[in-house]
Formats: structure tokens, sequence, C-alpha cells
């Protein structure tokens, strides 16, 4: 660790999911190679090595759930799930030999702008160094929430959250709470439904749920994916293009969705026969508004004796007695927790000290925004993957991804072009105008206007997550870096630093 108290690289990654491994393959691309991926863990995988817990899977296709650049025919699933997903987060690590740059269980601090320089000061669990430009790929999806829920802390039983899944605690035979009822959630509850002795649902707000239409990838499609790989292609392209015909939908149409309202209901209708239970899973938003999940195991375990659904969220804890807010108890071995992520209020932005002093998380105070969905004002040379207003509410992140990979690669020859030390600050003007013109085709969307709160919105109500519009427009607005919108820093002239230190001393004095 001595050795590296001052080392220097030219970019520092910060993760190393689908955003990091992505980036540190465009940057051997573009012929950058003095470059670290800083891991907090001791492998791969992001989301999908944290996220471990039972029936965990994506819901966007496998084939379009992959980077471009490394597909894969040998995918086992049409709904790929968390270990295949990792292994090939594995597979990407090794065949683009990034495995010498990653930084295992090196938890970032601490990242401070250094003006003199026109470098980040990086601060990590495992040693301190800096570097010319940082790219922030930690991801939405990365530090669990967990509700502040009076008596919590007095529980005698087991308490976790889905993307901390205690695999040595058995649940078989227990009595289980399930908190939750998002994407990993219904994948959970038919998952453990059949060995526990009772599974309790604290349902603040039922999900609209569609059938999920997997089924096992066959030995002639992996072959001819193989042996024919414009095959995949074409697979990727047609999937690509269906969900960028449903976009229209959600952003401009959202009345049009009615029809899909009742297929859900019909779904929900073959395995719920209770008219009761099933007012309590009806919603009462417009389908869209909260992301669509995808099950045809969910609702049928709903439907078993031993699973009971309260249609209330979780109030307080009394010993091992639950209790909702309608007053309902219930009394539990095990708490599980699927109640998402701090994704409007991302922990790693308390970490990033600006070129005003202020971090990231109180210059987002008033809500995120970023130019372009990657450059914050007032934070040089720095970068987010998967940044303000880039995330999809039907589709892959897998497009916007690339998209931003794209922007990191034309940034990165803007540096090399303009020469010397330097670096880029986004304008504030620009965050601005970039930030009311996504605001402003975000009021006609399902995610504003559907009539549910969701995890899209921050505390103010604002949705500060999703993109309005389709990837192949994202991917036209970050095509080139317009240096017009940034302003380009050069070092301070020799002797300006002691200049403005005397100034700054004759005003305190």
């Amino acid at each position: 660790m001595g050795e590296r108290e001052h080392e220097h690289v030219r970019v520092a990654v910060v993760g190393s999911g689908f955003g990091g491994l992505g980036a540190a393959v465009r940057l051997r691309r573009e012929g950058v190679t003095d470059f670290v991926v800083l891991e907090r863990a001791s492998s791969v995988g992001g989301t999908w090595r944290d996220n471990s817990y039972p029936g965990c899977a994506c819901d966007v296709p496998s084939h379009l759930y992959s980077f471009s650049f490394a597909p894969n025919p040998e995918w086992p699933r049409t709904f790929s799930g968390q270990e295949h997903i990792r292994a090939y987060l594995e597979h990407v690590a090794d065949t683009f030999r990034l495995r010498p740059h990653i930084r295992f269980d090196s938890e970032v601090k601490r990242m401070t702008w250094n003006a003199e320089r026109l470098c980040w000061d990086i601060e990590t669990s495992s040693g301190n160094l800096s570097a010319d430009l940082v790219v922030s790929a930690t991801g939405p999806l990365s530090d669990p929430k967990v509700p502040d829920i009076p008596g919590l802390d007095s529980f005698p039983g087991k308490v976790f959250h889905s993307a901390r899944w205690d695999h040595d605690y058995d649940l078989r035979g227990k009595r289980v709470a399930m908190v939750g009822t998002g994407a990993s959630a219904i994948q959970i509850v038919p998952s453990i439904q059949p060995d526990v002795s009772r599974l309790t649902l604290f349902q603040r707000t039922p999900p609209w749920v569609m059938p999920r239409m997997d089924r096992a990838i066959s030995d002639a499609e992996r072959w001819l994916h193989r042996q024919l790989p414009f095959t995949s292609q074409l697979r990727r392209g047609l999937l690509w293009g269906i969900r960028e015909l449903q976009v229209q939908a959600f952003t401009k149409h959202p009345n049009e969705l009615g029809f899909v309202e009742q297929l859900a209901k019909r779904n929900m209708a073959r395995a719920i026969k209770d008219p009761a239970l099933r007012a309590k899973l009806t919603p009462d938003y417009r389908i869209g508004c909260k992301r669509i999940l995808l099950s045809s195991a969910y609702y049928p375990a709903l439907a078993q004796p031993n699973v009971d659904v309260v249609a209330s969220g979780l109030s307080e804890v009394r010993g091992s007695t639950l209790v909702a807010a309608d007053g309902s108890e219930a009394e539990v071995d095990a708490i599980v927790f699927g109640t998402g992520f701090h994704v409007t209020d991302m922990p790693i932005a308390e970490r990033v000290v600006g070129a005003d002093g202020r971090t990231l998380a109180e210059t987002w105070k008033g809500g995120m925004e970023a130019l372009r969905g990657a450059s914050a004002a007032g934070f040089p040379n720095w970068m987010t993957i998967i940044g303000p207003n880039t995330g999809l509410g039907n589709s892959s992140m897998i497009l916007m991804i690339e998209s931003q990979l794209n922007y990191l690669a034309d940034y990165v020859r803007q540096l090399d072009v303009l020469g010397g030390r330097v670096a880029l600050d986004a304008r504030p003007e620009a965050v601005r105008g970039w930030n009311h013109r996504v605001q402003e085709r975000m009021k006609r969307t399902v995610w504003n206007t559907g009539g549910c709160t969701s995890w899209y919105l921050d505390a103010a109500g604002r949705n500060t997550t999703i993109w309005p519009g389709t990837t192949a427009e994202f991917r036209r607005a970050t095509r080139r870096v317009d240096l017009a919108e940034y302003d380009v820093l050069r070092p301070p002239a020799a002797g300006a630093s002691e200049a403005q230190a005397a100034r700054k001393a004759g005003v305190d004095a």
C-alpha cells in the first residue's frame, strides 16, 4: 500500500458492474491503458454479484441484456438468471484482459478535486491515488434501502435485505415476512413459498404483473448463434426494435396503455380466484407508472394457503410481532426487505467533493441533474455512468450504458485534442438547459401522470431517474461532446496560487 501512496493514473473507474467493465473496455479501445478500476468487493459483477436471492433473474431478454461488442451465443434461457449474468461479466473481464487493472477490496472513501493539479485525489480502503479523470460507475442499484421501522432493532429473529441475502439462514419451516412488492419480491415470493411454514407479504402498493415468457434456448439456437453470429445480432435487433416502438405509449400517449392493463388483469384472474384477494392485488394507477413486472409464478404463489397478503405497509415491530398500518398483526421468525435502493440519493455522492468544496450530494440537494446524464457542474473531469435521467422503464440499460461509453470515448478524445494538463467542467447553464428540456418532456409521460409514487421520483416528487425518450434518441444525444457546453480549465499560472492566497489573507484580515 505504501508504494501506491502517490500513485497517479490517467483514469480511475469506480465499480466493476456493467458500467465499470464497459468503461474499462472502451478506454482500452481508445488506446488508454493507464487506468484502474476501483471495486469495493472482492469480485466483479456489481448488482449481479450482490443480488443472489432465490429466483433472482433479469426481466430484460438475454440477447438484449449484454454488450453489443461482447455477444454471448451461449445464453441458456430467454431471460437469464443471476448466476448466468454474473458469469457473463466474469467472462467479459477475462476476455478483454481487464483483471490487471482491477483493484479489489478498494472502496472509495473520498474523491476531492485538486484545482492546483487539475486532478482528483482519491482515498480508498486500500490506499490513496490521484487521477486526471474519474468515471463513476457505482450504479443506482448498489446500496440497499431499509425503511426506518419503529422497533425493528429489537426484533429477535433474522433480518436482511434482498440484496444482502443470508444464505446461511435456512428459511425452511419458518414464518417469514416479505416487505415490499417490487421486482425482487415477486421473484423471491414464489421461490420460498413452498418451503416456509407461513409467508406474510406486506404490500404498500400492488404492482402490475405480466406473464414472464421465459423458456430454455435450444441447443440448435445456440449452435446457430455460434456458427452465424449475425443471427444473434438479428435477434438483438428485433428485441430492441419492439421496445423502441413501445416508448411512444410510455412517453406521449399513456392512455393507450389501457389495453395492456386488461391483459395484466386477465393474467391475475387466471391464478387468483378469490375476489377479495384479487381486489387487494389490483393497482389503482396506470400501468407503466411503476416498472411493469414479469412473473408467471407470483400470483399462483400468493393463492397458496400458507400465504397472507397484508394490503398495508409495515409500520411497527413489537418483539416477534409485525404490525401493519391497518392494525393487522403477524408473528414471524424472519423479515426479508425487498424495499429497493438509494437511487435518487446515491451514497457515492456524499464522497465526491467538487471545485467549490461542496459534495455532490450537497450540489444535488434540490434534485440530481447532469449534462447528458454524465457531467455535473462544478465537478471537472468527473463522469457518471447511469447518471440522472438515464434509466429506462421498458428496455435494456446496457443500451444506455453503451451510449454513455460513446460519450466517454469522445470526452477522452477532446482532452487529447486540447492537449497538456486540461479539464472540462460542465457549464451550469448547459446543465440547467439539458435538465429543463428533459423535465419538460417528462411532464406528459406515464411515470409522471400515471398516479403512482415510485422510486423514479425523488423526495420533492421530481423524476430524476428515467429517460423520457427512445434509446436511439439518447444515442444521438451522447455521440459527441460539445465543447461549447463546457468550460476548459488549465492549471493556474505560476504565482497565481500565491497571489490568490494573499488576496484571501487580506480579506480575512
